[in-house]
This record gives structure tokens, C-alpha cells and sequence, in this order.
């Protein structure tokens, strides 16, 4: 709107909650709307006009009440939103003062009369606001506009203003909402007047609708422009978040919904806002409702958003490049479907956008299909008619819907599309060095408790103080729950016990983001105990909390190991697992992030994320280049994907592991096994084989003659094929039965 306005309606509401700064931070409903009309051309102002609001639940503190003069008796008896809405705007068109075709706009005292309060309360009611109410002129800023000096926008006030320039107030004559109108009329007819002459133009904008869009993984993305929404219905959509952010200005294609591992909605969305003051906005809406559950609104990063919303498929933004268009996810397919079956499997009553060019089949790099489809429909009734149709039989099978969005399109395909063909099996030598954790005994570890759950590294470092110089190289660990969200715990490894003592001394209590942090001394088995699931508090260890065989101790020490790979056993390994050897780091029994060993154990965090690698590796005891000692290599197959843990595999072999070759005693001692790894391909996923390295062949033979093609637990998998082990004076290798 850049041609000049002949009026302006300043406008002012009133909530049953917090008014001023904090108006619509609270969810309360509107009470009251209060207006003036002012002649811009002859610099004349119309009568103070003002209307109640019936709200849905009225609960008026004592306070408000002497700050507003307005009874609940008032309220009572007034007329509901939409009836009320209808009235202003028949009301201003009435106005004596404008004329026949005139044109007016409102103007308000900041951003939250409109965007903060109108706006999502009409939405949350379903009330359709007047066109008036979706462009404003915001007072401060064409304040700030005229008088470049004046206090920032933050600092702004009606008063303020007044004050600036000099306009006095009668609050004897009016009080609350009439005395702000009235105080505002007086500002604007200063600005008009000699010597500002400012002239009303380019008013702010407010989006009708949500607009769908693509967004490329090249795009720069301000980090003030994003923020993270939790908590979100598993089935909500793109155009929901649009709904819960009513009145304030998403960014084409801004709305991302977050992907577990699992390809499913995992309740966050990331947002994305034309600027940072609307960004501001949409983080005073923490813990505003989303039908019966609250949305938690955190800040984000533009490189959190594009690694969720970007994508570089062509086919994928020529499938988006239709505009307006409601997106719903097919799930289940047959492989063999086809865009025909499909378009018939909808049927006419919800015809496909462009047919069959409509619909984007998922495959894998091969071409191979997964079962997945999105599809594309011209309005919402259609694709409500298709959403219908969840779970209805497609050949032999039945097939799930649900509503999408443009983002949950690029991740699909960027998840499919961006792994190889082949998984190729890691190498069994560690690339990136453990961890070094310390002997149990030595308690040069500090753990916090009560930690912010939305607690940094950073706000550790800060927390720490002075002693984070003292804090080993990546020795900050914080451990997640199940759901991988923080638990409100974490590990430091000091440089000495020393150190841990003080800084448990001179921290414990010390508060983080208004809440105290508790900080106790302990060891890296403690830190081991919590690792595997465990409890740790003041008065002791507890296990872990599930019914497991029993286990061997969570420490280890393993003889010194041969130096290098011996030329006859180098012919047993794949080219690309076969690296430079290097001296093994201290024993540990650290686990990393990406194992997770039983199902209910909660995850292990090490951060900075990088600092581990991916197998499931017990070090050995560094030592120099020695000749090969003798000795005997097993192998075991067919181990279950998901539920075969390092200590499974040593309660399998259980008594089988001699301290030397002549020993006369079996028992379970776990520093005679040499070394064991489950070996991963490059994904973390396990391929069901291990390896099993024992000092001597004697005990090797017989572990294999006795468990070979033994069964495991039920609840751990099949059985498990241990192949013959033999001995070379230059090394160990194994032959299949």
C-alpha cells in the first residue's frame, strides 16, 4: 500500500491476562476493543469508541479490575468474538467522518495487538478476521521513522512517545485503554503536523495462509530466523504449525517436520520466519496449546533447518514446483505398484493434482521401490476424502496415509537417496583414538546432576568456571534418555582426583538457567554403572534395571597384543580393512554413542560428537612392536542383529579362557582374552559376526567343541555357529568347519 491513506483507526485491545509487554503471552482471550478514528487529510479525529468481548471463560483478578474499571458483569453480557468483529467493521464504515470510497488502516501500539492477540485468537476459535485486520502501521516504528534519536523500539511506550514530544496526558479525564487511544491520537497529529510532516505509508503485512515451498540445501539461512518447535501431535501438518503461529509472517516453505530414524514424525518441527523480530514473537508462544498440548519454541540455527527443509533432487522440485497443492504421504505400497493402481486405489472422489504426474514414487539409488508415495492434491477436501482411505487394501496389502509437507519430501528422498548401494564392512582397527578413561579406582571424575534440560556444552563450560581448564580433552559427556533427549546429567573427566575434589567442593550448588546443579566426585566405573543403564546417587550403585544373565564386571584388562597383522592372516581380511596398526589405547570399558547394548539402557552421549568410534572395541594395554605371540583367533556367525551385547558373547564363553596353556583351573578370567570385536559395516549396524581372540589354542578347541551351534537366551536370537580355530607360530587365523 503505497498510495496515502485518507484515515487512520487506532486501535487497542485489552485481555483478560497480562497487557502491556507481555500482552498474549498468557493465552487469555480479548475483553475489550477500543478505537478512534483520525482525518489525516484535515487532521480532525472522530469519537472514542469502545466494545466488549463475551470470552469463552472469563476470570478477572481484582487487580485488572482496578486497573481497567471494566466488572465481570459487563463482560458477561457482551457479545462473542466474531459478533463483535462484525460490529467494529461496520462501525468504521459508518464513521460520519469518512467519506463515501474512503480507505483506512489501523495503527497500533507495536507488534502485539495484531499479531500476538487478533490473530491466534481468532484462529483458535476458527473466526475469519476482516481484510482490516491483515495490514497496520506499527506507531513506533514510523515513530522511530521521524525521530532517528529517539529510545530503540524495544525501549518504546506510549508514554514515551508522548513524552518526546512533549504532549501532555489528562489522566483525570480517562484511564486504561481510552487514555493509550487518546495518547496515540495525540502522537499521530504531532507526526502530521508542522514541522514532521510524515506521511503514512507501506504498512506491515500480515500472511492470510501458510505458502508451501521448496527450499535448496545451497540457500542461507539467517540463524535468526528459526526456531524448534516440541510437542507436536504426531499427525499434525505443515499448515497446523501454520495455524499455531497464526499472525506472524513464516517464510516460504518454512515449516519443516522433523524425522526420527524410523522415517516417522518424531513431534518437532523446525520454523523458519522472514525476520528476527518475528522469530522474537514466536518465541513468546512457549507453551502456548495446540489443541489440548502445549508446544515448546526453542531458538534453532538456518544449518538445522536446511539439513531437515533442503534438498538438491530436480525431480523433487519439479514434483513441489506446483504451488498451493496439499501433499499426502502413502505408505505401504506393493513394490510392483504402479500410478495407475495407485490413481485407482483413490478413486474420482479425490482426484490427483496433474494425474499421474501428481505422484512421486520413493526409491532407492537402484531404482528400486520402498513403498512410499507422495501425492498431490488441488484443495483440502480432496485430500481429506483421500485420507479416508487410511489402512483400505491395495492388492494384499493395506496401505497408510497421512497428510505431509513439502520438507518431510526432501528427507524422505535425501534418506533414501543418499546411502550407497553396498555397505562395505569398517575397519577392525579403530581410525580415531578412544577415549582415554581412567583406572575405576582413580576418582578423578566429577558428575552433574539436575541439569536444564536444555543445557549446553557451553553452559557447562560456564558453569565450571576457572576449572575448565582443568577438564580433560573431550571430557565432557552427557548422558540421554531413551528418546535421546538430555536426562539432566553429565560427566567430566578432570586432569586429576585433585581437581575433581575442588571443583565437586567449590560447583555443588552453584545454579544453571535459575535451577541449582548438584555435583559429586566419582570414578569412571561410576561413570561405566550410569553408562549401562545404572543408577548412581549418594548412598551408592544400583544395576541396571532389567533381569540379564549374569555379566562380567564392567572394567577389563587384556594381555598385551601382537603388534601388527601377520602376513598369513592378512589374506582373511577384506583390502579396505586392513590399515597401518598403531599401539592400542589403555583398557576401558567405555562404550560408544552409536551401541546401544540392551534396549532400555539409556543412551550414552560423549560430546564433542566425534571423539569415539563406532565399534564395539576393547582396547588393550599399549606396548611396543613385539613378534607374534601364539595363540587362537574364533569366530562366531549368525549372532541376532539387534540384541548381542560384547558381554553376551563373554557369558557364551563363560569358563573357556585359560590364563595359560597349561592351566589347570577353568574359570571365568577376562584378561586372558586378548581381544573381541563385533564387527559393524559403515552405517553402525552390526553383520552378526564376531571375533574372539584367546591366548592359548588348547581352551579355543575346546570352547568350540563344546558351544559350537549352541542356542542363546530366547530373547537374545538364533543359535550362534563358532568355526574351528587353529595356530600359526606367526599369528592367529581360523578355517570354517
Amino acid at each position: 500500500m503505497t498510495a496515502t491513506l485518507d484515515y487512520l483507526v487506532v486501535l487497542f485491545n485489552t485481555t483478560s491476562g497480562f497487557n502491556g509487554a507481555n500482552l498474549g503471552s498468557d493465552e487469555k482471550e480479548l475483553v475489550q476493543l477500543m478505537w478512534q478514528v483520525v482525518d489525516l487529510a484535515n487532521k480532525k479525529t472522530g469519537k472514542l469508541c469502545e466494545v466488549l468481548i463475551r470470552p469463552d471463560n472469563l476470570e478477572l483478578t481484582e487487580e485488572f479490575k482496578k486497573e481497567t474499571g471494566l466488572q465481570e458483569e459487563a463482560i458477561s453480557a457482551a457479545e462473542p468474538l466474531e459478533n463483535v468483529l462484525n460490529q467494529f467493521n461496520q462501525l468504521v464504515a459508518n464513521e460520519p467522518s469518512l467519506g463515501v470510497g474512503a480507505s483506512f488502516c489501523l495503527c497500533t501500539d507495536g507488534q502485539l495487538h495484531i499479531r500476538q492477540v487478533l490473530h491466534p485468537e481468532a484462529s483458535n476459535k476458527n473466526v475469519m478476521l476482516p481484510e482490516c485486520f491483515h495490514s497496520f502501521f506499527d506507531l513506533r516504528k514510523e515513530f522511530k521513522k521521524c525521530c532517528p534519536g529517539a529510545p530503540d523500539l524495544k525501549d518504546l511506550g506510549v508514554q514515551v512517545m508522548a513524552n518526546y514530544l512533549n504532549i501532555e496526558t489528562d489522566p483525570a479525564s480517562y484511564r486504561g485503554a481510552a487514555l493509550q487511544v487518546q495518547t496515540m491520537v495525540h502522537i499521530i497529529l504531532k507526526l502530521i503536523s508542522d514541522p514532521i510532516h510524515h506521511r503514512f505509508s507501506n504498512p506491515e503485512r500480515v500472511n492470510h495462509k501458510f505458502e508451501t515451498g521448496t527450499c535448496s540445501k545451497m540457500e542461507i539461512v539467517d540463524d535468526n530466523t528459526v526456531i524448534r518447535a516440541r510437542g507436536l501431535p504426531w499427525q499434525s501438518s505443515d499448515q497446523d504449525i501454520g495455524r499455531f503461529f497464526r499472525g506472524l509472517n513464516i517464510a516460504k516453505g518454512g515449516a519443516a517436520l522433523c524425522l526420527n530414524a524410523q522415517g516417522r514424525r518424531n513431534g518437532e518441527a523446525l520454523v523458519r520466519f522472514v525476520s528476527e523480530e518475528h522469530r522474537d514473537l514466536a518465541l513468546q508462544r512457549h507453551k502456548h496449546h495446540m489443541g489440548n498440548r502445549y508446544i515448546e519454541v526453542y531458538k534453532a540455527t538456518g544449518e538445522d533447518f536446511l539439513k531437515i527443509a533442503g534438498g538438491t533432487s530436480n525431480e523433487v522440485a519439479q514434483f513441489l514446483s506446483k504451488e498451493n497443492q496439499v501433499i499426502v504421504r502413502m505408505r505401504g505400497l506393493p513394490f510392483t505398484a504402479t500410478a495407475e493402481e495407485v490413481l485407482a486405489f483413490l478413486g474420482p472422489s479425490c482426484p490427483v493434482t496433474g494425474e499421474k504426474e501428481g505422484i512421486l514414487f520413493v526409491k532407492y539409488p537402484d531404482g528400486r521401490p520402498t513403498g512410499d508415495a507422495f501425492v498431490l492434491f488441488a484443495c483440502e477436501e480432496f485430500s481429506q476424502n483421500a485420507l479416508k482411505k487410511h489402512k483400505d487394501i491395495l492388492g494384499k496389502r493395506y496401505i497408510e496415509l497421512f497428510k505431509s509437507t513439502a520438507a518431510e519430501v526432501q528427507q524422505v528422498l535425501n534418506r533414501y537417496t543418499s546411502a550407497p548401494l553396498i555397505p562395505i564392512s569398517p575397519p577392525i582397527i579403530p581410525v580415531l583414538p578412544q577415549p582415554f578413561v581412567p583406572p575405576p579406582s582413580v576418582r578423578d571424575c566429577v558428575r552433574l546432576r539436575g541439569l536444564p534440560y536444555i543445557a549446553s556444552i557451553e553452559d557447562i563450560l560456564e558453569f565450571l568456571a576457572e576449572f575448565t581448564m582443568d577438564i580433560r580433552p573431550h571430557g565432557i559427556h552427557m548422558v540421554l534418555n531413551q528418546q535421546g533427549r538430555p536426562s539432566g546429567d553429565a560427566f567430566i573427566q578432570m586432569k586429576s582426583p585433585e581437581w575433581a575434589f575442588l571443583t565437586a567442593q567449590k560447583c555443588h550448588k552453584r545454579t544453571m538457567k535459575d535451577r541449582y546443579v548438584e555435583v559429586f566426585q566419582c570414578s569412571a566405573e561410576d561413570m561405566n554403572i550410569v553408562l549401562m543403564g545404572g543408577t548412581l546417587n549418594r548412598n551408592g550403585l544400583s544395576p541396571p534395571p532389567c533381569k540379564l544373565r549374569r555379566l562380567s564386571p564392567p572394567g577389563y584388562v587384556f594381555p598385551t597384543p601382537t603388534a601388527v597383522i601377520p602376513a598369513e592372516a592378512a589374506g582373511l581380511y577384506q583390502p579396505q580393512m586392513l590399515l597401518n596398526p598403531r599401539a592400542l589405547q589403555p583398557p576401558t570399558a567405555f562404550y560408544p554413542a552409536g551401541t546401544q547394548l540392551f534396549v532400555n539402557y539409556a543412551a550414552y552421549y560423549p560430546s564433542p560428537s566425534g571423539s569415539t568410534n563406532s565399534l564395539n572395541y576393547f582396547a588393550s594395554p599399549a606396548a611396543p612392536p613385539t613378534v607374534a605371540q601364539p595363540g587362537a583367533m574364533v569366530r562366531m556367525q549368525s549372532l541376532a542383529y539387534n540384541n548381542t551385547g560384547v558381554k553376551d558373547i563373554l557369558n557364551f564363553f563363560q569358563g573357556y579362557q585359560y590364563a595359560s596353556e597349561d592351566g589347570l583351573k577353568r574359570k571365568n578370567r577376562p584378561e586372558s582374552v586378548m581381544m573381541m570385536m563385533m564387527m559393524n559395516n559403515l552405517y553402525e549396524q552390526p553383520i552378526s559376526n564376531a571375533l574372539l581372540t584367546c591366548p592359548a589354542l588348547q581352551p579355543a578347541k575346546q570352547a568350540v567343541q563344546d558351544r559350537n551351534r549352541s542356542h542363546w537366551d530366547p530373547l537374545c536370537g538364533p543359535s550362534a555357529a563358532v568355526e574351528r580355530p587353529t595356530r600359526n607360530i606367526m599369528g592367529t587365523h581360523y578355517k570354517t568347519l
